[in-house]
């Protein structure tokens, strides 16, 4: 038995994450969950959107799932994703990205991972007002946060058999900031036996590069399927994360995970949705998605597999999607067919 702690966030996070439980459930994962609020209904009671409680129950708990929340929009709290990703030292944020068979896309062999710092660069909150002129923010970038997280994406590149790892930088324009990042990649690459691709092939089965952010964007769309996994500073990997969405069907099916030394937060990145709540037409792709990454994180790989090829299935069928997806199933009856599919195969 294992204790997460669930947010169900706004809009229609409570309808998501009910059929993520379902699907959980579907697989014999026995999980007691501790469901906590936050977000904009609880900004009443507790003048915040992140009550400590739900720090607590994460702390107490070390792995949580949540659904989207909603963060004021330039006034207010800053984001209730931020503030988590500080308070636990949250410092990778991961996004695989891959295409499903029965869901429209221009392409059809994208699997690539942004890895994301998750902490500094410009979400680092540093910024004031000049006069009633100007705003000004401030760009932190550190040795020890650089160092962590291409030690992480070496990692994760070595364990999940993928071949190449790019940084993505600006140090053509940023040579101070950047530069420390893009210095550092090559420097923890070394370490970890990951050599820097010349001109002429590697030997080593796994190499390093790097690109320019903007041409990275670029590469991204022409050519997705030559990326593997790719490290960058906080802001860089918020944008191209969801330019890269937007190549295998959108945020409805892109999963996430945010993870420290101590804890992991998984959740779905798309927004609340308030205009669609309780039609029960969401899509809970995103979030069994980040079920997957999270059961993968305790161990129970099984289910994960479980889950992750009969989701497959389900798209690969067609019969029953969400409206997002071409189709016009509900919520429930995605989840009720994918529950199916699992126990089918699992027999």
């Amino acid at each position: 038995m294992y204790n997460i702690t669930l947010i169900s966030g706004d809009g229609i996070g409570i309808e998501v994450t009910k059929a993520m439980k379902k699907v959980v459930e579907a697989t014999g994962v026995e999980i007691k969950w501790e469901e906590v609020e936050a977000g904009e209904k609880v900004i009443e009671k507790y003048g915040n959107p992140l009550p400590d409680y739900v720090i607590d129950s994460i702390k107490k708990n070390k792995i949580a799932i949540k659904g989207p929340v909603t963060t004021p929009v330039g006034k207010g709290f800053r984001s209730v994703n931020v503030a988590l990703r500080k308070a636990l030292d949250l410092y990778a944020n991961v996004r695989p990205i891959k295409t499903f068979e029965g869901i429209k896309s221009r392409y059809s062999d994208i699997d690539l991972t942004i890895i994301r710092e998750n902490t500094e660069g410009l979400y680092s909150g540093i910024e004031h007002s000049i006069g009633d002129f100007a705003g000004e923010s401030i760009k932190i970038i550190t040795k020890d946060a650089s160092d962590r997280i291409v030690d992480f994406a070496c990692d994760y590149t070595k364990n999940n058999s993928y071949n190449r790892l790019s940084c993505v930088h600006k140090a053509n324009i940023m040579k101070i900031s950047d530069g420390l990042f893009l210095r550092e990649f090559y420097k923890v690459c070394s370490e970890n036996g990951i050599e820097k691709k010349d001109d002429s092939s590697v030997d080593n089965k796994i190499y390093a590069d790097d690109i320019i952010v903007d041409a990275a964007a670029m590469n991204l769309v022409l050519n997705p399927e030559k990326f593997d996994v790719m490290v960058m500073p906080n802001l860089y990997g918020d944008i191209l994360s969801d330019l890269c969405a937007g190549l295998v069907g959108g945020l409805g099916i892109i999963p996430s995970a945010n993870i420290g030394k101590e804890y992991a937060v998984f959740e779905a990145v798309h927004g609340s949705a308030p205009q669609i709540a309780g039609k029960n037409i969401a899509n809970p792709t995103a979030i069994i998605q980040s079920s997957v990454m999270m059961l993968r994180y305790i161990g129970e790989n099984t289910a994960a597999s479980l889950i992750e090829e009969s989701l497959k299935e389900v798209f690969r069928e067609g019969k029953v999607l969400t409206e997002d997806l071409g189709g016009s199933s509900k919520t429930d009856e995605f989840a009720d067919e994918l529950c199916r599919i699992i126990k089918i195969n699992k027999a």
